[in-house]
């Protein structure tokens, strides 16, 4: 089992830019995740299947340290891992059937729709993997590989159409003259509310979630699409909840128990819902989804922005009297959560373990 120096090279390239922010956001972290993989199970030697999980658990051990809130990177392992198995168990058995499944509903629907695999090449594969050959040490891998891409190019395509997977229902979820609350710029609840658009007409109301202002950006992309749009400040969120019909938020990640961390503001719109038996709906792809909990606090998150935005130094005196935080994210309990809206179906927060278990393997709770 070798990893060679130019495969560390990369591992510790991505590890360096996730610890100093120069990859933002969730998506964007799961793919160059999912690229540094790839390479170095491409590169990899490994004589049985073990070695090969314990190489990728190692590079994904290295990324989680280096920035262990963004959750969707050792998601996006555990999903590789998950993947990978399926694939060694079917190139090695030749099919699928042979393995014993519990029964879930997704795999009930997912045999109507099957995956369009090459099968002559897992056929071909059969027959080959010889673990621990003494005579070429590198037939195992050389024989599994093709197979690995393959799974590993499948996450690529499911991250790839993330965005429009989990809007194709939109029109399902938005009806016309309905008002809708969102706040923070996120480019799933983006595209989600402007391919309900070709479908309703219907009005959004934008937070513009200071001290980011993240809220001005997708204000504007909203109205040049043509969607009637309000751009407010935090403050009157509780205020126009009255006449709002349904709140749309964005994740940036689902935790286990169904509670989500989102943008900073997110607690406060989800609270005022509450409180005025508005439905809320959170759109964010499955690569989001979390088996870890919310350790940290009953309302938010340990990761913090600059507080100069909040409270410029220039205040001279008063920001030697006073401590100021600028938290990135919220932390929204399942309670608050009407729905989630995902890449693999819509799902009510008490279901999300259920996910989990489909998605993930128990072995890789702890990387």
């Amino acid at each position: 089992m070798t990893s060679d120096a130019g495969d560390q090279r990369i591992v510790e390239s991505l590890a360096l830019r996730l610890r100093r922010r120069q990859v933002v956001g969730s998506r964007a972290s799961a793919l160059e995740t999912l690229l540094v993989i790839r390479q170095v199970v491409a590169k990899a030697r490994f004589s049985n299947f073990e070695q090969l999980v314990d190489i990728i658990r190692s590079v994904g051990r290295r990324l989680v340290e280096a920035q262990p809130k963004e959750h969707s990177v050792g998601n996006t392992v555990r999903k590789v891992l998950h993947h990978i198995r399926e694939e060694y168990h079917t190139a090695t058995k030749g099919t699928t059937a042979s393995i014993p499944e519990s029964f879930s509903i997704a795999k009930f629907v997912l045999q109507g729709q099957p995956r369009k695999h090459i099968t002559i090449t897992k056929a071909e594969t059969k027959g080959t993997l010889k673990e621990d050959d003494s005579t070429d040490p590198d037939s195992f891998a050389r024989g599994l590989k093709p197979v690995l891409m393959e799974a590993i190019q499948d996450i690529f395509d499911e991250l790839e159409t993330v965005y429009d997977n989990v809007s194709k229902n939109a029109k399902d979820h938005i009806h016309s003259d309905e008002i809708i609350l969102t706040l923070g710029a996120s480019r799933t609840v983006e595209t989600f509310l402007k391919t309900a658009a070709h479908y309703r007409k219907y009005t959004v109301i934008v937070a513009e979630t200071a001290p980011t202002y993240g809220g001005r950006d997708l204000a504007a992309s909203l109205s040049s699409a043509g969607i009637s749009t309000f751009l407010v400040p935090d403050s009157s969120i509780f205020a126009l909840m009255s006449r709002v019909n349904k709140v749309i938020l964005g994740a940036h990640a689902i935790l286990a128990n169904g509670g989500m961390f989102a943008t900073s503001g997110a607690q406060i719109a989800a609270t005022a819902a509450r409180a005025h038996s508005t439905p809320v709906v959170v759109c964010a792809g499955q690569f989001k989804v979390t088996p870890l909990w919310n350790l940290y606090h009953e309302y938010g998150a340990l990761d913090f922005s600059d507080p100069s935005k909040v409270l410029g130094f220039e205040e001279g005196d008063l920001v030697d009297k006073v401590n100021v935080v600028n938290p990135f994210y919220d932390y929204v309990c399942p309670e608050l959560v009407d729905a989630y809206i995902t890449n693999d179906g819509d799902h009510p927060p008490s279901s999300i373990y259920r996910l989990l278990k489909e998605t993930y393997d128990d072995e890789d709770t702890v990387l």
